[in-house]
């Protein structure tokens, strides 16, 4: 659901794109077009939108996404990837680039001098990294592991990294940030986290933990807020590609070809892929 390719064919009704031109393709390639969040390009959030992989159509086919060597898609739902941005780069744009850059616009956390946290270092967390130094922000990542700090600090260009589990640095950091990002998917506490924000701050939930517990003080006596988020719509996706291209924003990624999509998946069990693995379908079928 994270698809980079070129066009080769448009219908006769279709006037944004041509063949030859390089898009992208989210996580949906329909909805109703018709509801309120349609009608507000808040398309990600329509009640009948149709997923890009293993969704169901409006013709009742069932959807393959990137698992193809070509996808139709309806205007509305395909991205423009400016002259000279790679595509293996653009795919994951298309769903990570968007799932943390939705919850930093719609926070005003696109202002310089503010302050990030950043929960988790993978493909979703590195990018809301690059998007924070790119804003002005003051960034730190927060991790369980400490090997991270090299990567997050050198490769990314992360600000500070404080070791979750390590108490005295996160007491060391509470009532500092302004925001947090937490792309952690696996359980965990929140108290913790919330703790760091200032009075008002927000946190966004763009991962799906099995469960949230949250101490009512922790959020009442800062006036804190727990926010949830999920991609974005139509309008976010194509001025958040037009970003990347426009400052050099690059996802990280390790392209592999069809065959060795088992062992990625292994791979990615355990966690080392740094930090998007991207399939090229073209050359896997030559």
């Amino acid at each position: 659901h994270e698809i980079a390719g070129v066009v080769t064919e448009v219908g006769s009704d279709v006037k944004g794109f041509k063949p030859g031109d390089h898009v992208a393709v989210g996580t949906y390639i329909n909805s109703c077009r018709d509801c309120d969040n349609c009608n507000n390009l808040l398309e990600n959030h329509c009640s009948n939108f149709v997923f890009t992989f293993n969704g169901v159509d409006t013709d009742g086919t069932v959807t393959k996404g990137g698992y193809s060597t070509h996808i139709v898609v309806h205007e509305r739902y395909c991205y423009k990837i400016p002259d000279g941005y790679p595509l293996d780069k653009a795919a994951p744009l298309a769903c990570a680039g968007i799932t943390v850059y939705t919850p930093m616009i719609r926070h005003n956390m696109n202002q310089p001098g503010k302050s990030l946290g950043v929960i988790g270092l993978g493909g979703l967390g590195h990018m809301a990294v690059k998007f924070g130094k790119a804003f002005g922000l003051n960034v730190t990542v927060l991790s369980t592991s400490e090997s991270k700090r090299d990567e997050a600090i050198n490769l990314l260009g992360a600000d500070n990294f404080v070791v979750s589990s390590d108490k005295n640095q996160m007491e060391f950091l509470k009532n500092s940030l302004d925001f947090i990002v937490d792309t952690a998917s696996g359980d965990h506490p929140f108290d913790p986290y919330l703790a760091l924000l200032k009075v008002r701050g927000t946190m966004a939930l763009v991962g799906f933990p099995g469960e949230i517990r949250v101490h009512p003080a922790t959020l009442n006596l800062g006036a804190r807020t727990l926010s949830g988020s999920v991609v974005g719509g139509t309008k976010d996706t194509q001025e958040m590609i037009n970003f990347c291209a426009a400052n050099r924003i690059y996802p990280n990624v390790e392209v592999i070809k069809i065959d060795y999509i088992n062992e990625a998946l292994e791979r990615l069990v355990n966690r080392d892929v740094k930090y998007r693995f991207v399939i090229d379908i073209e050359s896997s079928f030559k």
